[in-house]
């Protein structure tokens, strides 16, 4: 079994935490189903990966 060491700041270990007993999980458990990418993702970071994806578009037509 491999073992991952993670370095977190406190406010994202207790979101986590929270995200965990909300969804009825151990610590482990949550943080395994966000890797497998089953957490839902944030509409705000789902528009902000949009927002640079077209502005890396757009830099790269500019070059063109």
């Amino acid at each position: 079994m491999t073992t991952v060491v993670l370095e977190i700041d406190l406010q994202l270990y207790q979101l986590l935490q929270a995200a965990a007993a909300a969804n009825h999980l151990s610590l482990e458990q949550e943080c395994l189903r966000r890797l497998k990418g089953e957490a839902r993702q944030s509409r705000y970071l789902q528009a902000l990966v949009a927002e640079l994806r077209a502005d890396d578009q757009q830099r790269r037509a500019a070059r063109s």
